[in-house]
């Protein structure tokens, strides 16, 4: 029982790492504009095909296919941006919810029109490295993820909270407006926000599917999904909280997965989510936020 309990608890952080990275570029982009990009699981997905597309017809090196899926999720990021973002003006967040929902199905039609197969082998950098800890097995892949993970929230928030670019990027999500009145750059600004988190996506999609060794049609609407609870129970706008939402849903899913089977693991995630939000609608770490929201809100 007990090395049960460990393993999973192992199994669950590593895969909950991988749901915080997906979660990091979604409060990035929602805690500054205050909108959800609901496109950005298909703009890693086709940073991801672009990689299988390289591999497939040159047979390149990893490294390549790395800095390809980066790449052009970067590409497919600027794209949503322009195209859902940028022409909305402030006060349209429902416009550019619906908009993201259709150019994330253009997207996955596009990635299916040239790689129309269910599913695609994923080049790994090295063979599956297995460490062995007494009865607890540890997969190099899966640690490399968690560091990761940890490494670019503490670059994300460093740069939200300790640069000018930072401060500047606080000062537009209080308010676009006045940001403009003293001088900040909000749509370019937006724009660089939009670049950082399709190229944190890109990093997350290539760790992984390098990890899993493959990637299918639904890997968009996957990561989305995930990323989205991720971020809601740790409280949109909070990297440590994108963090610890992925962190959490990665081991509500792994303890549901061993008690009661796989049919479970995905109502399990909703029901943590339906009953944090209930208990505390700003998250792990956005209950504050939440409140001083609905303070104001009862002022007016």
């Amino acid at each position: 029982m007990f090395v049960d309990i460990v393993q999973n608890t192992i199994e669950g952080l590593a895969h909950g790492a991988a749901y915080g990275l997906i979660a990091l570029g979604f409060t990035l982009m929602f805690g500054v504009m205050g909108r959800l990009n609901l496109a950005y699981g298909s703009i890693i997905m086709i940073g991801l095909y672009a990689g299988i597309f390289v591999q497939s017809r040159w047979h390149v090196h990893w490294m390549v296919v790395a800095g390809t899926v980066m790449a052009c999720s970067v590409i497919a990021g600027i794209y949503v941006e322009r195209l859902c973002f940028a022409p909305m003006r402030d006060g349209a967040a429902m416009a550019s919810l619906v908009a993201s929902f259709a150019i994330w199905m253009q997207l996955e039609e596009a990635a299916m029109l040239v790689l129309p197969r269910h599913s695609y082998p994923f080049p790994a950098p090295t063979d599956q490295v297995v460490i062995e800890l007494g009865p607890f097995l540890l997969r190099g892949d899966h640690l490399v993820t968690l560091g990761t993970a940890a490494l670019i929230m503490i670059i994300l928030e460093r740069l939200v909270q300790n640069s000018r670019f930072g401060l500047g990027l606080r000062a537009i999500a209080e308010s676009p407006r006045a940001a403009g009145f003293v001088g900040q750059h909000v749509r370019r600004s937006l724009f660089l926000v939009f670049i950082i988190a399709s190229m944190v996506g890109g990093v997350a999609g290539w760790l992984i599917a390098s990890t899993n060794h493959q990637v299918s049609a639904m890997f968009g609407m996957w990561a989305t999904y995930k990323g989205l609870v991720a971020a809601m129970l740790g409280g949109l706008g909070s990297m440590r909280g994108a963090l610890a939402g992925g962190l959490l849903l990665g081991l509500v899913e792994a303890y549901s997965l061993w008690a009661f089977g796989p049919q479970i693991r995905d109502l399990s995630a909703s029901l943590i989510l339906f009953l944090l939000i209930v208990m505390r609608p700003g998250g792990l770490f956005g209950q504050k936020q939440a409140m001083l929201g609905a303070a104001a809100r009862t002022r007016l």
